[in-house]
């Protein structure tokens, strides 16, 4: 039978004892990790968030009632127990940090006894991930996975701290919202109150954060939820938390700098790495051009080179009517991988498929110097000198080619390049390469809608000098947009906001909406900024994929106290689920079922 902690006090967590309370007396409340039996003498190793401790129990302690309690314990009993801090009597364990000391208990109660649970709570845990998001509630009882979230809260506090200390005020959002279907799909909640008609649940906060501005608030952020109803990836959830701010009165440069000093503070308190500042910029051009991607991983080289002028005259039909059809021709140096099994690069040619490319050229550089490569009836080794020049190419090396138009090129070369750094062991997860990406084109052109999208949203500055390109050449004009990239993932983005009437009706009209359109979608805050709006700029952090990158966790999921699967379900709650009759009698809705041939 379960006991109480009546008249009993914790007074430590486990790893919070040291060798400097030798001799005294602690008390400390757990689960049971490692239950040994010695006959005379029981070793029990005792978990909580912080760590494991180690607790001897003899009957001469704890007397024939305490040593029948400790001959009865089972992996995960929660148990309080009462002793002496003693140097260990065995071999010290380096990889505790209590491994220099034991517990010799005088008292113990069992709080609550345990069956034996699905797998083992350990570390690095070898269980499949469905078992173990089916039983979270265990799962997180894991000292990495407690590391992750603890790390997660630590890095929440000092967001707070700094912002705070930085004239922000936090200011919550509302969750209910309406729906403005522009990008990702909203979740809809319906209204009892209003048949017929819908909630949505935010995206984000961008509308009420600029309004905040309106309303002259100069300095805000939140830690907000978010929720997004699109087709899962493994590494996307359906709800997932920003770190969201706003500031007023201020261009990029100032934006920037504040937050290069708050990741600087985040990375320094809650891991103690040093990030240099200022952090590296570079527009979105030069980002495609050197590493086809605009979140580039710079922990390794292997950039991009185009050798479109080298190879414009050439007998290669591939090169020479990519760029008659107004593309390039780039490639990359894999250095040292000109041996690289055909095998290998077999499955880099698959790769290239999957991202547009009808095939990739290559050339290996033998030891001699020749070369060996897949378009030998078409140019001869005099040709391909240049290209191998241009490309640093030397003996050993591995060249990848791709022809086509630029944006299938850089998508295609800038996965194959991640792919080889992944199997060469290049991307090292103790490395925190920072990159600011800037200049990000206004609008790119969707061949589903027929008409051009917003690159970020409809309400990102265009740059000054390119102004009078909105009307000629909407497709050339840059954003006063800027992403902050960690390791070849994008952690953050924002921009400056259009705040002048004429500017986001122009950009409305190349959006395709009416004013009418514009009107029913976004009329408040147009309606607001009729009232004065003063210059504002903001970003948002993705909270998720910062933790992750600083736990250096290989999903968000790992980071996450309780996430969905890839399919937006959760396995221990079964949501989402049906609902009864009565509640959607209520809300005044019918279930359409159909049937598969339909």
């Amino acid at each position: 039978m379960a006991e109480t902690m009546k008249g009993l006090k914790r007074t430590h967590r486990c790893a919070e004892v040291t060798k400097n309370e030798i001799g005294s007396s602690v008390t400390l409340m757990g689960w049971v990790q490692k239950h040994r039996n010695k006959g005379a003498i029981i070793f029990v190793d005792l978990r909580d968030r912080s760590g494991i401790m180690q607790i001897i129990f003899e009957e001469s302690d704890v007397k024939a009632e305490g040593f029948a309690k400790a001959e009865k314990l089972r992996s995960e009993f929660v148990i309080a127990v009462t002793g002496r801090v003693e140097a260990r009597s065995g071999a010290v364990n380096k990889n505790l940090a209590t491994g220099e000391i034991e517990i010799r208990a005088t008292e113990i109660r069992i709080l609550s006894e345990a069956q034996t649970p699905p797998f083992p709570v350990e570390e690095n845990s070898k269980t499949k991930e469905e078992m173990r998001l089916k039983y979270r509630y265990l799962d997180l009882r894991r000292p990495d996975l407690q590391r992750n979230l603890i790390l997660r809260s630590r890095v929440a506090t000092t967001v707070r701290n700094f912002l705070a200390e930085e004239g922000f005020l936090e200011i919550e959002t509302p969750m209910l919202i309406k729906s403005t279907p522009e990008g990702a799909r909203d979740y809809l909640v319906p209204s009892r109150v209003h048949p017929g008609n819908f909630y949505a649940l935010p995206q984000s906060p961008q509308l009420f954060k600029q309004l905040l501005m309106c309303s002259g608030y100069d300095r805000y952020f939140q830690i907000a939820r978010c929720f997004r109803d699109e087709d899962l990836r493994a590494d996307r959830q359906p709800e997932f938390t920003q770190i969201d701010m706003e500031l007023s009165f201020v261009d990029i440069d100032d934006v920037i700098e504040v937050n290069e000093r708050l990741l600087k503070r985040i990375f320094k308190e809650a891991i103690d790495v040093d990030i240099p500042l200022p952090i590296q910029r570079i527009t979105w051009q030069e980002a495609m051009d050197r590493f086809g991607s605009d979140k580039p991983d710079t922990r390794f080289g292997m950039e991009l080179q185009d050798i479109s002028d080298l190879v414009k005259d050439c007998g290669f039909g591939v090169f020479t009517g990519a760029l008659e059809n107004g593309g390039s021709v780039r490639g990359i140096n894999a250095q040292g991988h000109g041996t690289m099994p055909r095998k290998k690069i077999d499955a880099l040619v698959k790769l290239a498929k999957e991202h547009g490319a009808k095939g990739l050229a290559y050339l290996s550089i033998h030891e001699d110097g020749s070369y060996k490569y897949t378009f030998e009836k078409f140019m001869t080794p005099e040709e391909l000198a240049p290209v191998v020049e241009r490309m640093n190419g030397k003996p050993g090396d591995l060249l990848l080619f791709a022809a086509d138009k630029n944006p299938i090129v850089w998508d295609v070369l800038g996965n194959v390049r991640l792919e080889i750094a992944k199997n060469a062991g290049l991307l090292d997860k103790n490395q925190y390469n920072f990159l600011w990406v800037t200049e990000f084109p206004l609008l790119e052109w969707s061949e589903e809608q027929n008409r051009y999208v917003a690159m970020h949203h409809p309400f990102t500055m265009p740059m000054e000098e390119d102004l009078d390109k909105l009307n000629t050449a909407p497709g050339e004009v840059r954003a006063k947009a800027y992403d902050i990239v960690l390791n070849g993932t994008e952690i953050g983005g924002g921009s400056v906001r259009i705040f002048q009437n004429d500017i986001q009706s122009k950009m409305f009209e190349i959006l395709g909406f009416s004013p009418e359109e514009a009107e029913e979608r976004f009329g408040f805050l147009l309606n607001a900024f009729q009232y004065g709006v003063p210059p504002h700029a903001g970003l948002a952090y993705g909270f998720d994929r910062l933790v992750m990158l600083m736990a250096k966790a290989d999903s968000i999921r790992e980071v996450i106290a309780f996430p969905k699967l890839k399919d937006a379900s959760c396995l221990m709650t079964n949501a989402p689920a049906l609902v009864d009759e009565k509640q959607l009698e209520e809300l005044e809705i019918a279930i359409l079922t159909k049937n598969k041939e339909e």
